[in-house]
């Protein structure tokens, strides 16, 4: 009486479980796995790829012998013969994939497996399934007798794949990373009593390489690939030493030390590269996704690329200390230059002024695009003439500037004659356009000397240069006129 009470809860039990029962005959797949054997075939894989049919084969070999009343539910069948009679529409398309690793287990021996597939209700709809299957003890040498599970996770692979769908196409660059390695480094310095980062990085620079080098990319979406110039993950995956490397480690150092420091969250602003090469300047934010602290091993770090805002900000600070004109710096950076020097100078020091003459009567004869024509040319001379670390500046309509730190007056007097050299090549090339003429003036210092009168001595020699250019001139308009 108490076996037959047993086996009733036990059918009932099977019978009314909260989740989806078979039980199946594999027998026919043993069967047909010992065939193989017989034949030699040692690798089921192998033999998979060139044998595809086999998996239908198999699949056609087993035997359902019972299900449960969770699992009429799930299929949307009736009686349990309505799945039974139609278990072709339940076993189709996308659970070759699956099925295959099943027989790939069982082959290697294995009585219980599981993962997840696709399974398919009798009116046709779609089923993401998590399975597990287990041959009965009592069956082990004829695989006649197995448990199969299944469990519906349908809504939990939409919202898998919906997330997935976020990530992929998201706006930005994203990348999940796994950074346990930087973390059992950071373990191994603690141990080794490092307490400030920073200090340690200041006497091992490589370390921070080293850590670059500890960084394993888990995923990338396809707004990274575009980013980035890559074909594919794999591609982009296998050329991370081209994206990370020269200016990333100065950022990275930065990052490192946040990290140490307890930072989860961070942004800062960097360079990468694509991998034909471009740099691309980024906004990076890296976050240490929650739960994950102690170990590092789920971050997600998102890059925006901010290049053509960091060229509209470079240009406009170009504009901020250049004349648009001639591409000389202006008289903003000029006397921001002279502030600077004033505070720190350094000596000998010389100082030329260079006025264009005639350039009024240039703008009144010609026209003003002729006289910009002849400031272009005046700062072509003065840049070509100049050396590095000279700076050069058009501080007014025609008058120019150049600061000569480290120059004595035998260097100046030099400076002037290669200039005025320049100024006669550039004449000669310009046959058809009004000539160019300088007014130049100089100073030099020797000996602590303020800088404003040092401007001041050159300027007064431009001037009498300049008196001495219009002496000459009126003088040849009356030798003329004679």
């Amino acid at each position: 009486m108490m076996t037959h009470d047993r086996s009733e809860s036990e059918r009932m039990m099977f019978e009314y479980a909260p989740i989806s029962l078979w039980i199946e005959d594999f027998s026919g797949i043993k069967h047909a796995f010992d065939d193989l054997r017989s034949q030699g075939v040692e690798m089921l894989a192998a033999y998979l790829d060139s044998h595809p049919q086999f998996i239908d084969e198999c699949m056609s070999k087993i035997v359902v012998t019972r299900v449960n009343q969770k699992t009429l539910a799930l299929f949307k069948a009736k009686t349990e013969s309505e799945l039974l009679s139609n278990l072709g529409s339940v076993f189709r398309d996308e659970m070759r994939a699956h099925f295959r690793d099943e027989l790939i287990a069982l082959w290697e021996g294995k009585t219980y497996w599981f993962g997840e597939g696709v399974n398919y209700a009798l009116d046709g709809s779609r089923m993401d399934v998590r399975l597990h299957f287990s041959i009965a003890p009592q069956a082990m040498e004829t695989w006649d007798s197995v448990l199969v599970t299944l469990e519906d996770i349908t809504q939990r692979k939409i919202a898998e794949r919906r997330f997935q769908a976020l990530f992929d196409h998201s706006p930005i660059s994203l990348w999940e990373e796994d950074w346990s390695g930087i973390k059992m480094a950071f373990d191994q310095l603690r141990l080794q009593g490092i307490r400030k980062l920073q200090s340690y990085l200041a006497q091992n620079p490589d370390f921070v390489k080293h850590c670059m080098g500890l960084i394993r990319v888990v995923n990338v979406n396809q707004k990274t690939l575009d980013l980035f110039k890559a074909a594919s993950k794999e591609e982009l995956i296998a050329n991370l030493d081209k994206v990370f490397r020269d200016e990333m480690a100065l950022h990275f150092a930065k990052e490192l030390e946040d990290l140490w420091n307890g930072a989860t969250v961070y942004e800062r602003e960097g360079i990468n590269y694509a991998l034909d090469g471009e740099a691309i300047q980024v906004h990076i934010e890296v976050r240490v996704m929650p739960g994950h602290e102690d170990t590092f091993d789920w971050v997600l770090v998102s890059l925006q690329d901010i290049t053509a805002r960091k060229k509209a900000e470079d240009y406009l600070r170009f504009l901020g200390s250049h004349d648009v004109l001639t591409g000389l710096y202006n008289r903003m950076f000029f006397e921001q230059t002279l502030q600077e020097w004033e505070q720190k100078p350094t000596y000998p020091y010389s100082v030329i002024i260079a006025d264009i003459n005639g350039l009024k009567a240039v703008n009144d004869t010609y026209g003003h695009q002729a006289g910009d024509a002849l400031i272009r040319r005046a700062a072509e001379v003065l840049q070509k003439a100049a050396d590095e670390g000279n700076i050069i500046a058009r501080i007014g309509g025609d008058e120019f500037v150049l600061l000569l730190p480290g120059y004595g007056e035998r260097k100046a007097v030099q400076m002037v004659a290669r200039i005025q050299n320049l100024i006669d090549l550039n004449n000669n090339y310009h046959t058809q356009s009004p000539p160019l003429s300088l007014s130049i003036g100089r100073a030099s210092a020797k000996a602590e000397i303020s800088l404003q009168k040092l401007i001041v001595q050159a300027d007064n020699m431009m001037y009498q240069e300049k008196g001495k250019y219009y002496r000459r001139r009126r003088e040849d308009l009356e030798a003329s006129d004679a």
